[in-house]
This record gives structure tokens, C-alpha cells and sequence, in this order.
């Protein structure tokens, strides 16, 4: 039978990351992983399992902007033309593959589980179970962001969704699921890894509990259900609530903000690309004049620009990094899921509470002045500003987008402009949807976005 490329593709890099592990092993009988410690060494895979997720949302989003000569000196074709929304075809297949790459590993991890006897280690058993679910749907999601049209509940069901590979057999053919099956898959993956997951994870690259919380509290925050991205952000924070106090960063540093550092429920990483890069990536002019002058995230998160003055460079990765934009999960974020879903919901006093217990670790003390504003409409319209202000680079605008533009309050087009053409993205254009690789529609079958 002919295999789908997801699963080619796969294949040959999933034997390339694990072949340190296999090679290990002096009986070749043993290279086929079978038991509990071989699932817990497919986990430990940090780059297989937490770097790589795709960045053309980052890409295509507005928090900051090209000139034309950066722009005409980028070598890759896809990132170049998705900065101006006028990609045509998609040849870049590292985007859709890395991802599916972390559901084949967990799919296989979780196939070796099924055929084990939880009771000989119930508690590293339940641990590893719990974290194959969650990589799972949190690669799912990554998915769904960037290469679906946005979560509607009145639509889902005749939107196409992404191919919902649950197994890691390679002999049968890929399809598009549904949107709404999609998400119920994604929402049954971390319920599951909810269930199973300790409290407390030491392995630095692996999820706790709470950071299962925090992803289901941002899948239905997509998905607008905010009575349930109220309640899944409520628990995360019940178990973990830590923020960083901004005050105590070094400013100056040419990356301020510590890896690993105590916000990060879950790290991850996107995909290198150039675009987002420090030399030629400006901030966007009104994102960076929307920080107060006393806003320590005015310094931690930007630069001056030298070689073009006036312009600012981010500098401030939850990675620790210049290169890969951070897309892992904070309690900062999850603060504002709350916040946000709060003032949805008509709780105003948690809305207030969460903004300003986040406000109150990023700006001066001494110029510190709580939001008071009691007004349902003007108090969310601040809390949407601060979730960007606060989520610069983080694989979260191009999702916001999304989803505002479904409310007419908070319709935005975003505009371009390269060596003198304008270009131009309308609120709940099909672009939303990027186009998937043309490799994976060719070989797979499956329906390609519409344009």
C-alpha cells in the first residue's frame, strides 16, 4: 500500500533522533521499543517531543514587520511569501511534519502502554501514559492553529479539520477529519493526560499537571468556550500560580528572561525562521508604543535597533534564545486566559484580580496603578491588549487573530507593505487557513485548503 507522506517522512527522521538510544543496544532484538523504560526514553526526546512546532502563524501575524530588503534577501520561498499572505503553493514540509512527528513517537509510546502490565510500576505506568496524551494533543493543536480555518461551534462540523492519526501503524491512508472532531480529539487527549499526570515533574522537559490545565484551558479559549477555559486555567493556577517579578530581570541583558524559569509549565519551541529573527524582525511600531515608559517589559522584551534607529528587536524569549520562538505554556498566559474568560463570563472582580496580580509583577512599583474599570466592554478590550502586550512571540497572536476577528468589535485587517505594493489580510479570509505542503496533498490525497 502506498503511505501517506506524514508517515514517510516520519520514518526516516524518527529513526535518525532515535538512533543514539538503538544503537545502544548490543542485541539487536532489543531495537524495537517494547517496554516502559523504552516509552520513558522516546519522552526524553527533547528535541523530538518539544522543538520544532510550526511558526507561520508567527509568521503571518502582526507584531511586527519587515522592510523590503530584508524581506527580498529571505532564501526561503514559503516564509517569504506567507509574510505577505501571497504563498500560492507550499513546498516546506518541515511545518506540518515536525509536529506529526511528536504524534507518531506518542502514538507509539502509547501503543507499547496498551500491551504492558500497568500494575508492575503504576506510578511511572499512569506518568508516561499521562505525557504521551499530552504531547499528543498539544502537537494536534499546533496543527489545528496554523493549517484549519478558525474554531466556530456552528461550523465545525463541515470544516475540515486535520488528518487524526491515533495509531502508529504506517499502512493505512490518511484523512481529514471534521473541525469539531478535531477538537474533540484534542480536548479527550488532554482530559486523559489531566487524569494520569503527577502533580510534580522533575524532568524539566516533560508536563505536570497543571500544564495539562493550561493546555485545555488555551484549546477552549480558541474555541470560545469560556466557561471551560475559565474553569481548566482556574485549576492550572490552583496548582501552580508562580510569576516572574519583571523588576528583578537584567534589563540590559541581551536575553533577560531565564529558560526554564519558574512561569514555564511546559517548554517548546517553533521552527527557526529568519523572518522573526533579531536582524530583521522590527516590532511593530503601535505594539511598542502601547507599553507604558515605567512597563519593565518595554526593556526586557525590546531592543534599539543600531543599524536602523528607531526601530526595536524582541529579545524577550521564555527560550532564552534569539533563534526559536518559545510556544510552550506559562502561567503568565494562563493568568490571562482567566482574566479574560473572567470578564466573558461576567465576573468582573476575578478579571480584575488575575490582570492586576500579573500587572503588579511588570510594572514599577511606584508607578503601579491597579485597573479599577468596571465596565464589561472597556474592561476586556484592556485585557485583549495586555494578552498581546504580554504574549510577544509566543505562538499565540496568529490564534488571537483567529478569533477576534469573529467579533465585530474586534475585526482588524492587517496590512503589508513591500517595495511599494500593499498587501493586505481581511478579517476570516480562507489565509487563516495556511496551505498545506504540496508534497503531503500529492502523495496523501487529502482535500487542500480552499483559497
Amino acid at each position: 500500500m502506498k503511505y501517506s507522506i506524514i508517515y514517510l517522512l516520519l520514518v526516516i527522521i524518527m529513526s535518525s533522533s532515535c538512533s543514539d538510544y538503538l544503537d545502544l543496544k548490543p542485541d539487536q532484538k532489543m531495537a524495537i521499543p517494547k517496554t516502559l523504560e523504552h516509552c520513558e526514553l522516546l519522552l526524553n526526546d527533547y528535541s523530538a517531543m518539544n522543538t520544532g512546532y510550526p511558526t507561520l502563524g508567527e509568521v503571518a501575524a502582526d507584531d511586527y514587520y519587515l522592510n523590503t530588503s530584508d524581506w527580498k534577501s529571505l532564501s526561503n520561498f514559503d516564509e517569504q511569501h506567507t509574510y505577505n499572505w501571497s504563498l500560492e503553493f507550499m513546498t516546506l514540509n518541515t511545518h506540518w511534519q515536525n509536529p506529526y512527528k511528536t504524534v507518531y513517537l506518542s502514538n507509539q509510546i502509547l501503543s507499547i502502554l496498551s500491551h504492558l502490565d500497568q500494575n508492575n510500576d503504576k506510578v511511572k505506568y499512569e506518568k508516561t501514559l499521562g505525557a504521551a496524551h499530552f504531547f499528543r494533543a498539544f502537537a494536534f493543536h499546533q496543527i489545528a492553529s496554523v493549517f484549519t480555518m478558525p474554531y466556530q461551534a456552528g461550523t465545525a462540523e463541515s470544516e475540515l479539520g486535520i488528518p487524526l492519526r491515533l495509531s502508529p501503524d504506517l499502512d493505512y491512508k490518511s484523512s481529514r477529519s471534521n473541525l469539531a472532531a478535531t477538537y474533540t480529539q484534542i480536548v479527550v487527549d488532554y482530559k486523559h493526560a489531566i487524569r494520569y499526570l503527577p502533580v510534580v515533574e522533575t524532568l524539566k522537559g516533560r508536563p505536570a499537571k497543571a500544564a495539562a490545565y493550561a493546555g485545555l484551558a488555551r484549546v477552549y479559549l480558541d474555541m470560545q468556550d469560556y466557561d471551560n477555559a475559565y474553569a481548566y486555567a482556574d485549576s492550572c493556577l490552583n496548582l501552580k500560580s508562580d510569576l516572574l517579578n519583571y523588576k528583578d530581570l537584567k534589563a540590559s541583558a541581551s536575553l533577560p528572561i531565564p529558560r526554564f524559569n519558574i512561569e514555564v509549565l511546559f517548554p517548546a519551541i517553533s521552527i527557526f525562521s529568519s523572518p522573526l529573527g533579531q536582524s530583521f524582525a522590527r516590532i511593530a511600531p503601535d505594539l511598542y508604543q502601547s507599553y507604558d515608559v515605567h512597563d519593565y517589559r518595554k526593556t526586557v522584551y525590546f531592543k534599539p535597533n543600531s543599524f536602523d534607529v528607531g526601530t526595536y528587536a524582541f529579545k524577550g524569549s521564555y527560550d532564552n534564545s534569539a533563534t526559536t520562538p518559545f510556544v510552550g505554556l506559562t502561567t503568565s498566559e494562563v493568568y490571562l486566559i482567566r482574566a479574560e474568560s473572567a470578564v466573558r463570563t461576567n465576573n468582573i472582580g476575578q478579571g480584575l484580580r488575575d490582570l492586576n496580580t500579573l500587572l503588579k509583577n511588570r510594572i514599577d512599583p511606584v508607578f503601579f496603578v491597579a485597573v479599577t474599570e468596571n465596565d464589561p466592554d472597556l474592561l476586556l478590550r484592556i485585557v485583549l491588549q495586555e494578552r498581546r502586550k504580554e504574549l510577544v512571540f509566543r505562538g499565540r497572536r496568529w490564534s488571537d487573530l483567529r478569533r477576534l476577528n469573529q467579533d465585530e468589535r474586534f475585526l482588524k485587517t492587517l496590512k503589508r507593505s513591500i517595495d511599494g505594493q500593499n498587501y493586505t489580510l481581511e478579517p476570516n479570509s480562507l489565509k487563516y487557513a495556511h496551505l498545506i505542503p504540496d508534497l503531503v496533498i500529492s502523495e496523501s490525497g487529502i482535500p487542500q485548503n480552499k483559497r
